[in-house]
């Protein structure tokens, strides 16, 4: 495994000089010349198995793919943190999943369910490290401490936490790779896309998107269960692309991901 060095590159953000940071995306020139980051296939296992090896784009990749669930339980955890606490906290995550004998060595193809199991320890871990460290801080130097803001956010409090946020980022996939789907099915398919977003994220009810359409209600309720029917196909085709499986473990996965954001 490569030294953490090879970090530079993810969107965690390091503060120290030590670690340099880099476009996560890839530059033109990369994607021209047919660099790594194009070959990578998107499932979690090849993913992981990529950045175990020291692949820096594999790496840059799981970052930007895990960061935004880990962060989200960090300020929930220190509410009135300062920015600088919480971006050391996920870096120290990413430094502890990459580092030699890290929580990507430990994680094999079949296991890649584990290996949420294993982040929340190291996120748990990690953030009791940083509180007892600003605690001793403030006993010698009267600098400040780092409440936890939301005692829930550790034990299985952090567990459900991490959970919602890994489902979050898997059903923002989902709904993106439903609109690419709408664009290349016609006019009729992108209205489906936003009659899902006037419905969920504008709060409507489909008498009030009928009255705005000048639509019969009923046709508006036939068109939400087929743009239903759409999305749930799009997150199961994410959740395929992820974490390979028989149709049976697909259909479970994706079933625990709409159960925890219900």
């Amino acid at each position: 495994m490569a030294d953490s060095s090879s970090l530079a590159g993810s969107p965690v953000v390091e503060r120290r000089s030590t670690i340099a940071p880099l476009d996560p995306s890839g530059s033109a020139q990369d994607r021209e010349e047919g660099s790594r980051f194009d070959l990578i296939p998107d499932t979690t296992w090849n993913l992981m198995h990529a950045a175990a090896a020291g692949d820096v784009k594999a790496r840059s990749l799981f970052a930007e793919r895990y960061e935004p669930a880990v962060r989200d339980c960090l300020i929930a955890r220190w509410r009135d943190s300062r920015r600088a606490d919480v971006d050391d906290a996920v870096q120290e995550v990413f430094l502890e999943c990459l580092r030699d004998g890290g929580v990507l060595d430990r994680v094999r193809a079949n296991e890649v369910e584990r290996f949420r199991g294993f982040l929340r320890g190291v996120v748990e871990k990690v953030a009791l490290r940083i509180e007892e460290l600003r605690a001793r801080d403030a006993g010698i130097g009267g600098g400040s401490t780092l409440a936890r803001a939301d005692p829930g956010a550790s034990g299985a409090g952090l567990s459900v936490m991490l959970d919602r946020a890994w489902a979050r980022g898997i059903l923002k996939d989902a709904a993106e790779r439903q609109t690419a789907d709408a664009k290349s099915s016609g006019a009729a398919a992108e209205r489906r896309v936003e009659l899902l977003r006037l419905r969920f994220h504008e709060g409507l009810p489909i008498r009030a998107i009928a009255e705005r359409w000048k639509e019969d209600p009923e046709k508006v309720h036939r068109e939400y269960s087929r743009a239903r029917d759409e999305f749930q196909e799009a997150l199961r085709n994410v959740v395929a692309g992820r974490y390979p499986g028989s149709p049976e473990a697909v259909q479970r996965v994706s079933a625990e991901i709409l159960n925890l954001i219900r």
